[in-house]
């Protein structure tokens, strides 16, 4: 029998995609018909199916830009994706998200017609809305004739610039469909082509950059295509005195150890409002007008391949210029264009030459400060910079690195120190969660490219409210089932601290600053046992420990670690130090 629905799989692996990742339910009998056909008929040549979701095929698309497939059950199930379809649209990952929709025959008229109570219920007049605001693309499948070509239509869309979650809906009757089998040309279904700049604004800008005094790159997900992160190494080495603030955390976009560094702040530094020159390249929020702007009489430039931020009501930044262009291809022209014109001869001159020396030496003050603030207190307690520290240095150098911790990002991206592309993955938005599927996605991603057994150590630092957030139940019990094992480190302070900067920023002497936390009804007092909650979910087979003591930290982490090598996932509940 040859389904809808088979031919869906069919359409999702001639495109791919090589993982679904699924939450059954009872619009399902002809999917899971045809995912056991295909399981007994084409061994290699189906989608291996994963029992999770949203956050896991998020971190396996962002891994290997390649996207991926999640199937859930009708209204409930689409609902249930919640903030993850927020997290994948505003971090640009491509997922395709497929659910069923209640039949919508009654009398048994077609196979698929209902057969449960639920689908009553479960029966809502336009299921896609659920979703449609978050999606680049959003249809039903009214008919399995042409499955593949919806199924081919929303991976155009998820996979051209700006990347982002599809969404598909089909009926019972529908997916129960018999079909003649057929297959389509694949070469006809590629995503659209990235755009570049024109000659004149590549003059411009690079014109703008070497006569600048103190020039500024400005991103957030340039790193996304890992092939983006050498060319802009490339401009910063061409242009001696260029900076490069990271406003986003999103992806690891320029090497730590490059003295244009100057690591990653969510839109306050000084460094926007002392350059007379600023290029703000894939990124969402530059700066944040009410704390930090740059001075007047800067230049800003704004190339992206969304410069509208379409998916924004509010969004606008004061830029000279603003282009629509694909990064990697607009930083390559730039880059050539200096090169081989009379600024080359510009940049020889003295004066590049100590720019370039003060770059130097302004990065060394740089991490001085960084390593100085990371030194663990006297009592013997330490914050997540000195934890940090330590855990950069035990771990292997191309370990990837799942962050999703809230005020505490900058200490870790500070002291992780990333280096290589790829190496430091953030959500890119405001869904807490995230970093728990993510991480495992991340995990399955590195095997699937390496080989199994040879995937790339993987490490998930979440704030202790994130945790929770993640469903660590369903995440530990999964990577127990499906043998993937990362290092989990919760950084335990006790509570919420993000609401209260959020106030204090607005009400800085409100009755609020002079509350205590357990007033504000952001403590975790009594705190939750995090590393037990995760041995509970994978039936004790769990390395799980905490700690407090600097002088314990080191040798729990390589214990930790061990474990994880090994093959075990370890997760350690981390007092941190709030401020460091």
């Amino acid at each position: 029998m040859y389904t809808a629905s088979f031919a869906f799989f069919e359409a999702l692996w001639e495109a791919g995609i090589t993982h679904c990742f699924v939450n059954l339910g009872s619009d399902h009998p002809s999917i899971i018909e045809a995912i056991v056909k295909g399981q007994n008929e084409k061994q290699g040549q189906f989608p291996k199916i994963i029992m999770v979701a949203m956050s896991m095929a998020d971190g396996y698309a962002r891994v290997t830009g390649k996207p991926q497939c999640v199937i859930v059950h009708v209204d409930v199930g689409t609902q249930n994706l919640g903030a993850a379809v927020h997290n994948a649209s505003c971090g640009r990952a491509p997922v395709l998200l497929f659910a069923g929709i209640s039949p919508y025959t009654i009398e048994g008229e077609m196979r698929g017609s209902r057969t449960e109570f639920i689908h009553w219920i479960q029966d809502v007049p336009d299921q896609k809305k659920i979703v449609e605001q978050y999606c680049r693309y959003s249809a039903e499948i009214k008919t399995g004739r042409n499955v593949k070509q919806m199924v081919n239509r929303a991976l155009q869309f998820a996979c051209s610039a700006p990347a982002g979650p599809v969404y598909l809906c089909g009926a019972r009757e529908v997916m129960e469909e018999d079909l003649t089998p057929y297959e389509l040309q694949q070469e006809h279904w590629s995503p659209v082509e990235p755009t570049a700049l024109s000659e004149n604004s590549v003059k411009t800008i690079a014109e703008a950059l070497v006569g600048a005094e103190e020039p500024l790159f400005i991103t957030g997900y340039s790193g996304r295509n890992h092939a983006t992160v050498p060319v802009l190494v490339k401009l910063a080495d061409t242009v001696k005195g260029l900076r490069v603030l990271d406003t986003g955390g999103s992806d690891m976009c320029f090497p730590a150890n490059h003295r244009a560094w100057l690591s990653t702040r969510y839109g306050v530094h000084k460094a926007i409002e002392t350059a007379d020159v600023i290029l703000v390249m894939d990124c969402d929020v530059p700066w944040i007008n009410t704390r930090c702007l740059p001075k007047k009489t800067a230049k800003v430039f704004h190339v992206d391949i969304d410069p509208l931020k379409q998916q924004m009501p509010v969004f606008y930044i004061a830029a000279l210029a603003r282009y629509q262009a694909d990064s990697f291809t607009a930083l390559t022209q730039l880059t050539n264009y200096i090169l081989s014109s009379p600024l080359t001869t510009q940049l020889s001159s003295p004066l590049y030459s100590q720019r370039w020396s003060n770059l130097l030496t302004s990065y060394n003050t740089l991490l001085s400060t960084i390593e100085s603030n990371a030194a663990p207190k006297p009592d013997g307690t330490f914050g997540t910079g000195h934890l940090c520290r330590v855990l950069r240095k035990l771990v292997p150098t191309d370990t990837i690195f799942a962050v999703e911790a809230v005020t505490n990002t900058p200490f870790v991206l500070d002291n992780i120190q990333a280096l290589l592309p790829g190496s430091s993955i953030n959500c890119g938005g405001g869904g807490l969660g995230w970093s728990g599927g993510a991480a495992l996605g991340i995990k399955l991603a590195s095997e699937a490219e390496n080989g199994a057994g040879k995937g790339k150590f993987v490490v998930q630092i979440v704030g202790d409210g994130t945790y929770l957030f993640s469903v660590p139940g369903s995440v530990y019990w999964i990577s127990q089932r499906y043998k993937i094992p990362v290092l989990t480190i919760v950084l335990n302070n006790k509570g919420w601290h993000a609401p209260k900067v959020s106030m204090l920023l607005v009400h800085p002497d409100g009755l609020g600053s002079k509350a205590t936390r357990e007033e504000l009804n952001i403590s975790f007092a009594p705190t939750p046992d995090y590393a037990g909650i995760a041995k509970a979910a994978a039936g004790g087979n769990l390395f799980a420990e905490k700690v407090a003591d600097a002088l314990e930290l080191e040798d729990v982490l390589k214990r930790a670690i061990d474990s994880v090598m090994g093959g075990t996932t370890a997760v350690i509940d981390a007092i941190v130090q709030p401020g460091c």
